[in-house]
């Protein structure tokens, strides 16, 4: 039971994190997920200084307020001071992550809070996190209810916001000319993404995150031209990778989340060789 408690977080996180990263990938930012992820550092700190406690919720609410703070920051410095993505992305997260390291080596030694398990989480202990009513009813893993509410959520996003999203994630200078709010959908996409890495990471770690936001979506990517497909496609990629990550980190007796990384990963690798239209193999043989 144990094992299908792990694999059913890690496909709850990767469909959740494939679906928005398809999104991220057609707008060329891919690495927002990682920079949130280092960002929301600080934030948890300073929830934890001011309600001294280590309960989900302050937690949260820390973390997703400098989630949204990276993105807002990302994009000021890209639209105002003019410098590229990447180095926006750059920039925001690297000054936030030092933050939160700061705030942390000042106070290490008057609270108990331990930077290891505010960064990387552990897949594996996932099982042992149960969910018990006051009447003593077992409800299972209480990571999978949050991820699974989470999952819920960004579904109704993308069904409800498809349209803004693809108007604007294609044809940005249209959505202006029709009146739909470019920056609107933006920040609701990137929130929705800081939400999703933030309730994410605790439980499978930073690093499984930031591959489930961009490996899956740029497999998917390759295969087709189609944004339905796409999805599609992505959130199917990420499950398999669970699946097969799990059994091969089984088999190896290794790490859970680098075993579902490197798993999505050689999937990308497969994909990029054998793809029927853009794979490098496929075009080589019928030059």
């Amino acid at each position: 039971m144990n094992e299908f408690y792990t694999i059913l977080t890690g496909s709850l996180v990767a469909i959740s994190c494939s679906l928005l990263g398809s999104f991220l990938i057609l707008r060329k930012m891919a690495m927002v997920g990682d920079a949130i992820s280092h960002a929301v550092l600080p934030g948890i700190v300073i929830a934890y200084l001011l309600g001294e406690t280590r309960e989900m919720i302050p937690m949260l609410i820390g973390a997703a307020a400098f989630g949204v703070l990276t993105t807002v920051l990302i994009e000021l410095f890209h639209k105002k001071a003019r410098l590229q993505t990447d180095a926006s992305i750059g920039i925001t997260f690297t000054f936030l992550f030092a933050l939160g390291i700061i705030l942390i080596s000042a106070f290490a030694g008057q609270v108990d809070l331990d930077q290891d398990c505010v960064l990387y989480g552990d897949i594996a202990m996932v099982p042992l996190d149960l969910w018990i009513t006051d009447a003593g009813l077992n409800l299972g893993p209480r990571q999978v209810w949050i991820l699974g509410v989470n999952l819920l959520v960004v579904l109704a996003f993308i069904l409800i916001g498809y349209k803004g999203l693809f108007i604007t994630t294609f044809h940005e200078e249209y959505a202006a000319t029709v009146g739909i709010a470019a920056g609107f959908w933006h920040y609701s996409l990137m929130s929705t993404v800081s939400l999703t890495t933030v309730v994410s990471f605790e439980s499978v770690g930073a690093i499984l995150v930031v591959a489930f936001l961009v490996v899956p979506p740029a497999t998917a990517y390759l295969l087709t031209e189609k944004l339905p497909v796409m999805l599609g496609l992505s959130a199917l990629f990420g499950v398999i990778s669970a699946i097969l990550g799990n059994m091969l980190a089984t088999w190896l007796d290794g790490s859970i989340a680098g075993a579902m990384t490197a798993v999505a990963g050689g999937l990308f690798l497969l994909t990029f060789l054998f793809s029927p239209k853009q794979g490098i193999l496929m075009r080589l043989k019928f030059r």
